[in-house]
């Protein structure tokens, strides 16, 4: 599941699943996060999970190994995550979630920026640099606590007077947007590294009337005859 939790049934105490409201970005509050948030620290990332959907452990586990920006590839291989009280960097848990995400423009432009940024960070901190080629980490090279990424993006939101969501939804705003787009569903799946194409669709069931309404209007436009010529 990408979201939501369980809840016990009133009969027989089975497990039920109950889902989180996604409340995706719309296009137009999707480029204002971009252009406000353009100098933060931290853009790239929020520029990645919201291009190409990553999840926050699969973001702030990249090494630049990871990244081709000549090619404008990412891979996926792994997930930050605390456990046992210490951050540890872990294969990513499916076959579907290890994928190469081919990189936009925006993203590729962003994470260039970040790079050049990171550079001059490990400048400054000379012997206190801590190298573990982690694309996303603190002013001295250590990778990044998900807590404190949430706490900073949620700061930045309300500083640029944005709605405020959680950082997972930025994740469900790269799915909305794709499907808001036409681009086929199987596709998102392969880019989100769903399990099943079932998985993305049932968590965007408010994007489905809009496409239903576009697909109607293709057939219309295949089918209809054009005018008798007078």
């Amino acid at each position: 599941m990408e979201s939501g939790g369980k809840e016990r049934c009133h009969t027989g105490g089975c497990p039920r699943v109950r889902q989180t409201e996604v409340q995706p970005y719309t296009p137009e509050e999707a480029k204002k996060l971009l252009d406000e948030l353009k100098d933060d620290r931290l853009s790239a990332l929020y520029s990645a999970a919201l291009a190409v959907g990553l999840r926050q452990g699969e973001a702030l586990g990249l090494r630049w190994p990871d990244v081709d920006l000549d090619a404008g590839t990412l891979a996926v291989r792994n997930s930050l995550q605390r456990i046992d009280g210490k951050l540890q960097l872990v294969e990513v848990k499916t076959l579907k979630s290890r994928r190469t995400i081919t990189l936009p423009k925006v993203a590729t432009d962003a994470l260039r920026k970040h790079r050049a940024r990171q550079e001059q960070e490990r400048q400054l901190a000379g012997t206190r640099w801590q190298e573990g080629s982690f694309v996303f980490t603190t002013s001295i090279g250590t990778p990044l606590e998900g807590s404190t990424v949430t706490h900073r993006f949620q700061a930045a939101l309300k500083t640029a007077g944005l709605r405020r969501i959680r950082f997972h939804d930025l994740r469900h705003s790269c799915a909305t947007l794709l499907l808001a787009q036409g681009v086929h569903p199987r596709v998102i799946m392969e880019i989100l590294g769903h399990s099943q194409i079932g998985v993305t669709m049932n968590l965007y069931p408010h994007v489905l009337p809009a496409m239903r309404k576009e697909v109607v209007g293709q057939m219309d436009a295949i089918l209809t005859p054009p005018p008798a010529n007078k």
